[in-house]
Parts: C-alpha cells; sequence; structure tokens
C-alpha cells in the first residue's frame, strides 16, 4: 500500500511538472520552412526571436479559453496535490481520499476542454506550412490529461490504511 501511495505520487508531481512545461513552453505547433523552424505556444510566436502570437478576432477568445483553462489545472492539479498531503496525515484509516479524487478529476476536466479547443480552432491555422506538426507542449498536455484520469480515479478509489 506504501508503494502505492509514493507511485500515485510521484506521478501527481509529475504532473504537475509537464503541466507547468506544456503551459509555458512555446512548442505547441512547430513547422519547419526554408530551413528554419518556428513554433508558437499559447503565448508567444517564436522563429529566432519571440513575438506576440497574433490570431484573429474570433480567434481570440478561443485563445484566452485555452490559456485560461490550462492555468486551472495547474491550480487544480497543485491543490490536489495539497490536499493529499493534508488528507495524508489527517485522514483516519480505512477512509478514502474522495475530495483530492474529485479535484483532480476537475482538473482533467480543464485539461479535456483547454486542449480540445486547441485541437478544433489552432491545429492547422497556426502554420499554413505543409511541414507543421504538434510539438512536445501538446503532447505533454494529453499525456497529463491521461495522468490526470488515472490519478483522479485511484484517488477515489484508494483506501488509507
Amino acid at each position: 500500500m506504501l508503494v502505492l501511495l509514493a507511485g500515485i505520487f510521484v506521478v501527481h508531481i509529475a504532473t504537475v511538472i509537464m503541466l507547468f512545461v506544456s503551459t509555458i513552453a512555446n512548442v505547441w505547433m512547430v513547422s519547419t520552412y526554408s530551413y528554419e523552424t518556428a513554433s508558437s505556444g499559447l503565448w508567444l510566436l517564436c522563429n529566432k526571436t519571440c513575438s506576440q502570437l497574433l490570431v484573429s478576432n474570433e480567434d481570440k477568445a478561443s485563445l484566452r479559453t485555452v490559456q485560461a483553462f490550462m492555468i486551472l489545472s495547474i491550480i487544480f492539479s497543485v491543490i490536489a496535490l495539497v490536499v493529499f498531503i493534508a488528507q495524508l496525515f489527517t485522514l483516519e484509516k480505512g477512509k478514502r481520499f474522495y475530495i483530492t479524487g474529485a479535484i483532480m478529476l476537475v482538473c482533467w476536466l480543464c485539461i479535456l476542454i483547454a486542449v480540445s479547443i486547441y485541437t478544433a480552432r489552432f491545429t492547422g491555422q497556426i502554420f499554413a506550412s505543409v511541414n507543421s506538426h504538434h510539438g512536445y507542449c501538446f503532447i505533454l498536455a494529453w499525456i497529463c490529461f491521461c495522468f490526470s484520469f488515472v490519478i483522479g480515479i485511484l484517488y477515489l478509489v484508494l483506501r488509507k490504511k
């Protein structure tokens, strides 16, 4: 049981770190043209230097929504980690980590909304180049989506022994 708790804790910390990286770094989409590489994230468009990400007026609200939900997912993931540690020391034997699991599932939902909107609205629009592909931040966000769901379910069924 102790090994399971330690494993869940390590995966939770890894999820928080990956959420930070995927939100902050600007490599959601990568394009190669004329032997130069450009990448875009949620905040900046980077070629040799970084500049403000330019989107159309109709896509601005979608971009702000993606940014907001990624930040909310980080907040909920950190809160779930703190609540888990608090419950680990204050919860009686035999009780379950319901609050931590519920908060982690809210984090999962925020990641789902953010990445789904980004996929639907921005995947093919930022770079019109044929040689564009998803960057590591986009992939990290989907990995965090899977991890947060699994962790949330495990917290719901996990008992303190």
